[in-house]
């Protein structure tokens, strides 16, 4: 690394097919919103030659960001593939969004990736949520390599910037995060500011100088080694600490001069095992220039450092019923299919398609597949096994697809017109079906109520909520049978926002945000008692129906219990459930507030009957009255849900978080370490009426760091003054 300048024609340029595993590179970008991994995917795709000039975010002319949403924004908001070649090698660049609310896609990406550039700012540092992806990928061993940007911003220090990823990314081992060149600073500017022009090669002792818009490369002065001394042997012994060669460190400790090139291949080893995470710096061509600096070492580093798709450890697959069976081999071409949805898309030109990984064997166009789908019911995406045949294969660069006849294990590719797959769904062989252990979601829960603008939106809505959903696995459909709403759960606003928007410009569904309602419920505080008449006489039959209940509260959970106390016959047998049927047909409408009435023992005492005029309809309709008139006479209770709360927070903000839980009525249970350390589980039971922003407040109040799940435990009695707005709100609706 850091000795190779590619020259050779034909080795550069967008990737198309692969032919065999050893030859790709999955690699997916982390890192804050802003960080600039957009930017750095189009330089990277500028050296490759993959593109002739380098779009920019402001511009909306990125080849990553390529959907209308994300020009509006100038932010990422969805998983994009950009495939370049260097060396010979395909390198599969996945970009993904860095906000939080969009945190599935960049879930999916680490699924389809192998290795992680994580992203960093020079002028911004590394955030909460950062350290969190890094803590998961260092939970399954991913390698990882670090990129420092915005190094021309001003106070941009490099040096600082290694210690702070240091300190925030190797807890256990800081001599395993270390920076591989040491960045070459111009003349000062007015303002102080020297800017970065070059880089020099720890290892190679190379001067890598981009200041003319192209890598050149030369000896240092001797005025320059003894600046890079004692970075360079702290890099040396970091590497040998990691070397497989265990005799190593005793010959370097013992004077030893290590072989440069026995340095590299150890490095190399020790980056694809995940042990070692080297820091380079990077930053975008400048107009008209040719290559970004540091680019050429970051795809040096890609070809050479991050491993292929045969080293990754095989995913945990079972049979669709779920017993568990093994892959015949890791990553071959010629085994048994099996591959998976990483990402679904509409195109308004192709139709569906669906970004596909696939893990062993090959996927070829026109040929027939199992899908497999389960485990994402809750959220609108039933369980399926279904054979599809494979539509067109296109290798993606940004919006632009290009046909290709086949994708091997370890590559990606785009499939159009699968109309059942969805994102997380497996795909494989129709005479074998397998299905794949499908990768964490979070949960979302930030409520969005929905209803169509028009007439013509209420038609299109259904079909245009379920492509969204089977989109987007960490969306949620919920048609509510309590509050009659239709429900989409989000993880945040920004969330929110882009699905209204696709639904509005990619579906052509027009819709408006009303009020999230929870599903109370009402009940008798105390005992009481009804008479339901139904008397009317117009000519012919007429109606006739008394009956005499009383009511008493019974404890949560227990619904509606009702029980015939009749006795010589005052309301006659074949009567006496269309009572029954009316006053719980009474009690869904609610009796107060128009919430469904619960946990509650209705009793029939007496009745009177005419043996011409009474019928079901008409005990039907006074056993509703004798209800509505007991509950005038009563002291009804409104019940909210309450939903047991865990949140997932740094040591730091407990106190704030407590606090805030209490502020929403909230009742704290306890709290508890995470193995790990610096995370605490803060429990409590909270009032799902104050919690349904909880998914925005609680970014905000921890800076992004914290996590919340919920469960409903019970509904309990709303308080008094609490009981009164809802009460005040429901008659000013009406």
């Amino acid at each position: 690394m850091g000795d190779k300048t590619q020259t050779h024609p034909g080795a550069a340029g967008r990737a198309q097919a692969a032919d065999h595993p050893q030859s790709v590179r999955n690699v997916v970008l982390v890192g804050h919103s802003g960080s600039g991994k957009t930017t750095l995917v189009e330089a990277l795709a500028l050296t490759a030659g993959a593109i002739n000039r380098a779009g920019r975010v402001e511009d909306g002319g990125t080849v990553s960001d390529h959907d209308e949403i994300e020009h509006r924004q100038q932010r990422s908001v969805q998983l994009s593939l950009v495939p370049v070649t260097w060396d010979g090698i395909k390198i599969n660049l996945l970009d993904t969004p860095g906000y939080a609310d969009f945190v599935g896609e960049l879930r999916a990406g680490l699924r389809a990736a192998d290795a992680a550039l994580f992203v960093v700012s020079a002028s911004d540092g590394v955030d909460g949520s950062t350290r969190m992806v890094w803590d998961e990928c260092a939970a399954v061993g991913m390698p990882r390599a670090i990129v420092v940007t915005h190094l021309e911003a001003a106070r941009a220090d490099f040096g600082e910037m290694t210690r702070i990823c240091a300190q925030a990314f190797g807890a256990d081992d800081p001599d395993a995060v270390l920076p591989l060149y040491l960045p070459l600073h111009g003349p000062q500017a007015p303002d102080g500011h020297a800017p970065v022009t070059g880089l020099i090669g720890l290892l190679s002792q190379k001067l890598f100088d981009y200041s003319t818009g192209e890598r050149k490369e030369s000896e240092p002065g001797e005025e320059e080694l003894p600046l890079i001394e004692e970075a360079r042997n702290r890099l040396i012994e970091g590497i040998i600490s990691e070397s497989e060669d265990e005799t190593l460190m005793d010959r370097y400790l013992g004077g030893e001069q290590v072989d440069v090139k026995t340095l590299i291949e150890d490095l190399e080893r020790a980056v694809a095992r995940g042990v070692f995470f080297p820091v380079l710096a990077a930053a975008p061509a400048a107009e008209g220039a040719r290559q970004g600096l540091g680019t050429v070492e970051l795809l040096e580093l890609i070809t050479r450092g991050f491993p292929t798709p045969l080293e990754r450890e095989p995913l945990r697959v079972t049979t669709p019923d779920g017993r568990p069976r093994e892959l015949k081999a890791v990553c071959d071409p010629d085994a048994p299919l099996v591959a998976e949805v990483v990402k679904t898309a509409s195109d308004p030109y192709v139709g569906r398609l669906s970004l596909v990984r696939v893990f062993s064997g090959t996927l070829r166009a026109d040929q027939t597949v199992h899908v497999s789908g389960h485990g994402l019911a809750d959220r609108g995406h039933e369980d399926h096994d279904v054979d599809e045949r494979i539509g067109a294969l296109s290798a993606p660069f940004g919006k632009q697809q290009r046909p290709v006849p086949h994708v091997i294990a370890g590559d990606l590719a785009c499939v159009a017109k699968l109309s059942r797959a969805e994102t997380g769904d497996t795909l494989s062989a129709k005479d074998d079906p397998l299905l794949m252990e499908p990768w964490e979601m979070p949960d979302p829960l930030l409520p969005l109520a929905i209803r169509a603008h028009s007439k013509p939106d209420e038609d299109k809505l259904s079909q245009g909520l379920a492509r969204l959903v089977a989109e987007d696995p960490t969306m949620r459909l919920e048609q509510n049978q309590d509050t009659h709403q239709v429900v989409l759960w989000c993880l945040g606003e920004a969330h929110a926002d882009v699905a209204l928007e696709r639904l509005r410009t990619r579906y052509g569904v027009q819709v408006d945000v009303v009020p999230h309602r929870v599903s109370l419920r009402e009940t008798f505080a105390t005992k009481a008692a009804g008479r339901g008449r139904h008397v009317k006489q117009s000519g012919g039959h007429g109606q006739f129906a008394i009956c005499e209940i009383e009511v008493e509260p019974l404890p949560g959970g227990s619904g509606i219990e009702f029980v015939d106390k009749v006795v010589g016959g005052a309301v006659p047998r074949q009567f006496i459930p269309s009572v029954e049927k009316g006053v719980r047909a009474q009690a869904a409408r609610g009796v107060a507030a128009g919430h469904p009435l619960v946990d509650v023992r209705v009793t029939l005492l007496d009745g009177k009957a005419h043996s011409v005029d009474s019928s079901d309809a008409a005990f039907q309709t006074a056993g509703a009255l004798a209800l509505r008139e007991a509950a005038a006479d009563a002291r009804i209770h409104l019940l909210e849900p309450v939903a047991e709360v865990g949140v997932l927070v740094g040591d730091d903000y407990v106190g704030a978080v407590m606090s805030d839980l209490s502020g929403r009525r909230g009742r704290v249970l306890g709290t508890e370490q995470v193995p790990g350390g610096g995370r605490t589980l803060v429990r409590a039971e909270v009032p799902e009426i104050e919690i349904g922003r909880y998914a925005v407040d609680l970014r905000s109040l921890s800076h992004g760091t914290a996590r919340f799940s919920r469960r409903y435990v019970r509904h309990e009695p709303m308080p008094p003054q609490v009981a009164e707005r809802v009460r005040e709100a429901v008659r000013a609706a009406s």
